[in-house]
C-alpha cells in the first residue's frame, strides 16, 4: 500500500532526535543564559537596583549604611563600644512576566511525496521549523536585554578612521561592569557582521599600521574574536549599528515553561506534517550586567 510505504519511509528519520540535533541551530543568546524552568506562565521575579539617595542602599555593588545629618564618614567603620549595629539591607523591584509561546509547523507533505521524494526533503522542514523557533527565542531575549535600564552610551564609529576607538567602547563596558561590582572574567561583545567587519578592519589597516605587531599578534594567534577579555559573537540577528556587551548567565535568565518539542500530525489518507513548539519568557534581573553601544556605526 502507498500509506504504508511512506510510512515506511518516514520512520526511516527519528523526528525527535532530528529536531533535538537542530536545536542549537539559530540558538545564539540563549546559550549565554541561564536556564530555570518555570513552573506556571505569570514569572514573578525580583531585581537588586542600585538606591537613589537616604537611606541604606547599593554603592558600586557594595551595601552601604544610612547617611545622618552631621556623619560624613560610614556608619559602619570604627563603630563605638556598645553601640547597636547599623542596618543595612538591599532594595528590590518586583516585576512580573509573562509565559509566551514559539510555534512553527512545516507544510503539509503529501502521502505521494512522502513515497517518492528525497528524505532529505522533510529532513529540511523540520529543520527549519526548528531554527524558525529558536530564531524568535534569540529575538526575544536581546529585545529583553537591551531594555530600558542597562548602561548605554554612544559608540566611536568604527568606520571612521578619525574617530573610531573600538578599544575606548570595550573599555566603558568593563568599566560599567566594574563599577556595579560584577566579575570581569567572562564577557561577551555581541554585534551583527557589519560591526565585526569594521572592527576587523580598524585592528588591521588602522592600528596594524601604526602598530604592526598588534594586528600580527591578534591573526597569528587566532584570537582575532577575543578582545580586552570579550568574546566577540556575531549574528545577523544583532541590531544594526549597536554593539551589546554582557556578562553571559548573570545578565539574562530564560525561564522555559516548556522545552523545544516537536510532534508529527499524521492526516491519514492525505499527508504529514511536523510541529516545532517551545514555551518561555527572557527576564533581566542585573540590568547593569548589560552595556549598549549606540551608533557604533555611523
Amino acid at each position: 500500500m502507498a500509506d504504508s510505504s511512506a510510512m515506511a519511509e518516514i520512520r526511516g528519520i527519528d523526528i525527535k532526535k532530528l529536531v533535538e540535533g537542530f536545536a542549537d541551530e539559530g540558538i545564539i543568546l540563549k546559550n549565554y543564559c541561564r536556564v530555570m524552568k518555570a513552573s506556571a506562565r505569570e514569572i514573578r521575579w525580583y531585581s537588586k537596583y542600585k538606591t537613589t539617595s537616604g537611606g541604606a542602599g547599593i554603592t558600586n555593588g557594595i551595601l552601604t549604611g544610612p547617611t545622618s545629618q552631621g556623619v560624613t564618614g560610614s556608619l559602619i567603620a570604627n563603630t563605638s563600644s556598645k553601640s547597636l549595629p547599623v542596618a543595612i539591607e538591599p532594595s528590590y523591584t518586583r516585576s512580573t512576566s509573562y509565559v509566551k509561546k514559539y510555534f512553527a509547523s512545516s507544510p503539509m507533505i503529501s502521502l505521494e511525496d512522502l513515497k517518492d521524494c528525497d528524505p532529505d526533503v522533510w529532513g529540511d522542514m523540520i529543520k527549519d521549523a526548528a531554527r524558525a523557533v529558536n530564531y524568535q527565542i534569540d529575538a526575544r531575549i536581546q529585545t529583553v536585554m537591551v531594555a530600558a535600564g542597562c548602561g548605554t552610551a554612544a559608540g566611536t564609529q568604527w568606520n571612521l578612521d578619525a574617530s573610531a576607538d573600538p578599544i575606548l567602547d570595550f573599555s566603558n563596558a568593563k568599566l560599567s561592569f566594574k563599577t556595579y561590582g560584577y566579575e570581569t572574567g567572562e564577557m561577551i561583545a555581541y554585534m551583527d557582521p557589519i560591526c565585526e567587519k569594521w572592527l576587523i578592519r580598524w585592528l588591521i589597516n588602522v592600528k596594524g599600521s601604526s602598530i604592526p605587531a598588534f594586528a600580527s599578534d591578534k591573526v597569528g594567534s587566532a584570537k582575532l574574536m577575543e578582545l580586552m577579555g570579550f568574546k566577540i559573537v556575531v549574528s545577523q540577528l544583532a541590531t544594526a549599528d549597536q554593539v551589546t556587551f554582557f556578562i553571559p548567565e548573570k545578565a539574562m535568565i530564560w525561564k522555559e515553561f516548556m522545552p523545544l518539542t516537536s510532534a508529527v500530525v499524521n492526516d491519514e489518507g492525505i499527508g504529514k506534517t511536523v510541529r516545532v513548539w517551545a514555551e518561555g519568557e527572557a527576564i533581566r534581573p542585573n540590568p547593569y550586567a548589560v552595556y549598549v553601544a549606540t551608533n557604533v556605526i555611523s
